[in-house]
């Protein structure tokens, strides 16, 4: 299978990000060598928007792109939501 790793970016630029994810995940050791075979069956609809939308070709790569995603998502908007009420209202914001 064709390697999209360093594919010319498309609308959007999806590799852009792409790579700031896969280099994020390798710098904290979170790719490397292969160790673990993983397999499951989803929706093939499901996996072409995927490839789609990241320009991602190989199954593989979109795999390990999605893990990567999800192990460094962000939990800021849900920090943020549970503060809600907990700001007083006459806090001075320096504006």
């Amino acid at each position: 299978m064709k390697s999209t790793r360093e594919s010319p970016s498309g609308p959007g630029q999806p590799n852009v990000r792409r790579r700031a994810v896969l280099e994020t995940a390798r710098k904290l050791g979170l790719l490397g060598s292969e160790n673990r075979r993983i397999g499951g069956r989803v929706c093939r609809d499901l996996v072409a928007a995927a490839k789609k939308k990241s320009g991602i070709t190989s199954d593989t790569e979109l795999v390990e792109y999605a893990l990567a995603e999800v192990a460094l998502e962000d939990d800021f908007g849900t920090r943020l939501i549970r503060r809600k009420g907990r700001v007083p209202n006459d806090v001075d914001l320096e504006f």
